[in-house]
């Protein structure tokens, strides 16, 4: 596992912004898989950890020294902008709520349904400067913290 997330960081793009020394140019996933057994029983369990790490919103015109970085801001802010559209869709209970919008949302469906559980922290910045972003990351947070999934189901492993 060591390896696989010392692989995973060479792998995350940065670049420097002029707000940020390194800024992440994209979100980073983590999935962990638990598969466990009681053999007395007879009963099997899996589930999986996601542990993910969005790339903070980006405000277009004022970061970008290159195109690259123009473009890495553009689909970073195109993907949050898609998990707050399921996140709002679940949070009203629509019918239809749109996973496939982008690859994050897609990824992110299992642990967004009906049968998981989802905790989101929020890092916010102390620094008055950063009083603008901390506080889209707040409104981005209370928007999280509207929807409720209803209680977990127990699944038995086939």
């Amino acid at each position: 596992a060591t390896e696989a997330l010392r692989l995973a960081s060479t792998r995350r793009e940065t670049a420097c912004t002029s707000r940020n020394a390194q800024s992440s140019r994209s979100h980073s996933v983590f999935q962990l898989r638990i598969k466990a057994s009681n053999a007395k029983l007879g009963d099997k369990r899996e589930g999986v950890l996601n542990m993910v790490d969005l790339a903070g919103s980006e405000r277009l015109g004022t970061d970008h020294q290159s195109s690259k970085v123009l473009k890495e801001a553009q689909n970073i802010n195109k993907s949050l902008s898609s998990l707050v559209d399921v996140i709002s869709a679940i949070a009203l209970k629509h019918s239809h709520v749109p996973f496939r919008n982008s690859k994050l949302t897609h990824m992110l469906s299992p642990c967004l349904g009906k049968d998981s559980k989802t905790l989101m922290l929020a890092n916010i910045s102390p620094l008055i400067t950063h009083s603008a972003e901390s506080l889209n990351t707040l409104r981005f947070a209370e928007k999280v913290n509207s929807c409720t999934l209803g209680p977990a189901k127990k699944l038995n492993a086939s």
